[in-house]
């Protein structure tokens, strides 16, 4: 029961509160290509083990249909349990991304008992008063850079709990924080150079080098850093001068308490001797990381033991005892618990597709769509082709050893080179994995800024519109020359 004195919800938390949960979005998305299985006909292609791959992969021309194995409700309901450790030939298990993610969870929670973040936030808005606005484009190249090298990710959810809060005190939104990680980042992918889980499988899967196409890659990663960075900067200056035309404008107060901690009219913004210890054991942590993932082939396993061990050192520096320790790892970890959780229902799509075998029927009639097509047209068309596929196998590596052996192959017979297909594949699976809710990249990235689909949906689409034509007209320049 309310008085007449209790605020009353606005049009934005009213819409808000109306559209679905993440988890409603994804457990959809799982009965509705289980309904699929049930429709499209069942099929495989003959696969063999390639070594230049490391992957088994398809063998164009041996498509046959086989007896369907229509996925019902049993099936469904487990998919979400199988998505997390249930092997595939497409994709890497989730559980040791959610794991992964808890440990993260835990870390971040030590260092947030300490208060080091909170208060190096507000001396480093002090310092850079002016000027905050500037953060944007370098650390949107910087997450490229991480992207167009080694196919950055899934490692991204250990920035947005410290970039958030850097951008809500600089006088913008959690959105902006999402943003300069998730484009940064992603535009890095659309645009791989030398990404090993993209253009190098890619390639080997399309018997080429993956040298073959990298000018045409360096123009979408420039390209398209520029235009990302020049949206990004232009909705941040937009927020600030005008909160409420933030997207996310109906839940600023609730985002300052949550990312910013605040408890009272005085704070201090003085580190201590302790706090700045934390904070250079905080940022060595990240630097190690991507250390391991660049140069010693570490993935998630790996990069959960370092912030354990991280989360230990930073409790012994700060003294904060063995109970407030361990409760305040458990509490940070407990934080991320929904976000490990959505990891799970978005592998659950995929299990479904390859368990219902419908994965290979689908592209068998993208193959088929492709005969007796000149130049222009093929490219476009295999890049939308592309785009179709991203959404139901949104690993960029998975989508290589799935599409390249059979796609690759067919622009010989439309007179375009094999490294344009693999470009088109590799920025369609760029592009989608911006917003794809099967992807837990992003649905953990906005779990983790409290911010909802529809809302990121709002933000981005003009920026989608934009990209599109970019990367449609880079391809078909390419084609005809």
């Amino acid at each position: 029961m309310t008085s007449s004195s209790d605020p009353q919800p606005d049009d934005a938390t009213v819409l808000q509160s109306r559209f679905p949960t993440a988890y409603t979005i994804l457990f959809g998305l799982i009965v509705l290509v289980a309904a699929l299985t049930w429709i499209i006909p069942a099929g495989q292609y003959e696969r063999v083990v390639d070594e230049t791959v490391g992957r088994t992969v398809a063998v164009a021309g041996t498509y046959a249909e086989v007896a369907s194995n229509p996925q019902g409700f049993v099936d469904v309901m487990l998919a979400p349990i199988a998505g997390f450790y249930d092997p595939d030939s497409y994709t890497a298990n989730a559980i040791d991304v959610a794991l992964f993610v808890l440990f993260l969870g835990g870390f971040l929670g030590v260092v947030n008992a300490t208060g080091a973040i909170d208060t190096g936030v507000r001396a480093a808005m002090v310092k850079m008063r002016g000027r905050e606005i500037w953060m944007i484009p370098i650390l949107m190249a910087l997450f490229a850079l991480g992207g167009t090298t080694y196919g950055m990710a899934e490692e991204t959810l250990a920035f947005y709990a410290i970039l958030i809060p850097v951008m809500i005190a600089a006088g913008y939104d959690a959105v902006t924080g999402i943003a300069v990680i998730l484009i940064g980042a992603g535009i890095g992918v659309l645009g791989s150079t030398i990404n090993p889980f993209a253009t190098v499988i890619g390639s080997n899967a399309a018997s080429i080098p993956f040298t073959d196409g990298i000018v045409l890659r360096l123009v979408l990663l420039i390209g398209g850093l520029i235009i990302c960075a020049a949206y990004v900067m232009r909705y941040a200056r937009r927020v600030k001068a005008d909160p409420s035309r933030s997207v996310v404008s109906h839940q600023a107060a609730a985002h300052r308490r949550l990312f910013l901690a605040e408890a009272g009219e005085e704070v201090d913004d003085t580190l201590s001797t302790t706090q700045s210890i934390v904070l250079v054991v905080f940022a060595l942590t990240f630097a190690v990381m991507i250390w391991g993932v660049s140069s010693q082939e570490w993935w998630m396993a790996q990069m959960g033991a370092l912030f354990l061990g991280a989360a230990i050192v930073t409790g012994l520096v700060a003294r904060l005892g063995e109970k407030r320790l361990t409760g305040s790892f458990v509490d940070g970890a407990r934080d991320l618990l929904g976000v490990a959780l959505v990891i799970g229902l978005a592998r659950g799509i995929v299990v479904i597709m390859e368990n219902g075998l419908i994965a290979d029927t689908i592209l068998h009639a993208a193959e088929g769509s492709l005969g007796g097509l000149g130049e222009l047209a093929f490219i476009n068309v295999m890049f939308w082709i592309e785009v179709g596929m991203s959404f139901f196998v949104p690993s960029s590596s998975g989508l290589a050893v799935l599409s390249m052996p059979i796609l690759a192959p067919l622009a010989d017979f439309a007179g375009v080179g094999r490294d344009l297909v693999v470009t088109a594949y590799q920025s369609a699976n760029g592009l989608v994995n911006l917003i794809n809710p099967t992807f837990a990249v992003v649905i953990g990235g906005l779990a983790i800024g409290r911010v909802s689909y529809d809302r990121w949906l709002v933000f981005i689409w003009p920026l989608l519109l934009v990209l599109t034509v970019f990367i449609s007209a880079a391809l078909s320049v390419a084609a005809i020359l």
